[in-house]
């Protein structure tokens, strides 16, 4: 068994619930542990320690509401997957910084898009917002599922050239879940020219992978339409919809991409670091 942990934030809401158990079959998935994690905001003025006895404030009610969702959520993981090693852990600071950051060393990070969670101060939404850009690992932003009915991994490219994390690890998702890959460039813009050009690239790299990968069935498609728009309606026929995060190193990120396929997906949507981070 891997000793790295699939890590899935909970705010105590109902599709927080979802994703935890999300994140539990995942983690069976992977003969990984799973660890849960929350975290209330807990402003510097506001004061743990109560005024009177038997007298509360708003931080002993948000702490124990923290906790309430921690319990909660590890009974949902543990009915999704007895058997499952399941550890729960309060952690401190902002909700987004403080949940993104337990993702350190994890296989991968779960978080839900949106959330009305018990406590409000900790909504899932912000921290998925948070995570998909600042993350050091990959990170899984969890939506309501759609029915699926084939087993498909979807991988936006949006340069054959600079693609290598995300185009290893959708193709090792792909062979773990047993599924077909498409790899899919989408651009705005109808250059015939430049779509043949990238379609001849998609076809190199891929051949490159379908070498070690010989057990995945690899395709590609190059679209006109915006990218965030395009991977978002394929998200409805794949298990998982797989993107690459450009950090800022002087060329233009994806970020826009990213949100627009996060906030319009059906499905779960992963965000894989550039190599290195």
């Amino acid at each position: 068994m891997t000793t790295k942990p699939i890590v899935v934030g909970t705010d105590g809401s109902e599709h927080s619930a979802r994703t935890v158990e999300w994140a539990a079959r995942e983690a069976v998935l992977r003969s990984a542990p799973l660890r849960i994690v929350a975290a209330p905001e807990i402003l510097p003025r506001m004061s743990a320690t109560p005024m009177a006895a038997g007298i509360g404030t708003v931080a002993t009610s948000l702490l124990r509401e923290r906790d309430q969702a921690l319990a909660a959520a590890a009974l949902v993981a543990a009915a999704a997957a007895p058997g499952l090693l399941i550890d729960t852990d309060p952690v401190d600071g902002p909700p987004a910084q403080a949940v993104t950051a337990s993702g350190s060393g994890a296989l991968l990070l779960v978080v839900g898009s949106h959330g009305s969670g018990a406590f409000p101060a900790m909504v899932i939404g912000s921290v998925s917002r948070y995570a998909v850009v600042h993350a050091s690992c990959p990170v899984v932003v969890v939506r309501d599922e759609a029915t699926v009915t084939r087993r498909l991994i979807v991988v936006g490219i949006r340069n054959p050239l600079d693609c290598g994390a995300a185009l290893g690890f959708a193709f090792e998702e792909a062979r773990l879940r047993q599924a077909a890959l498409l790899a899919v460039h989408a651009s705005p813009t109808g250059d015939p020219a430049g779509a043949e050009r990238t379609a001849v690239e998609l076809d190199e790299l891929l051949d490159d992978w379908r070498s070690k990968f010989p057990d995945v069935d690899a395709s590609r498609d190059v679209v006109i339409g915006h990218p965030g728009e395009a991977l978002a309606d394929l998200s409805a026929r794949a298990s998982l919809v797989v993107l690459g995060r450009h950090d800022a190193n002087g060329r233009p990120g994806p970020a826009r991409v990213i949100h627009a396929a996060v906030s319009h997906a059906h499905g779960p949507v992963v965000i894989v670091p550039p190599q290195g981070s």
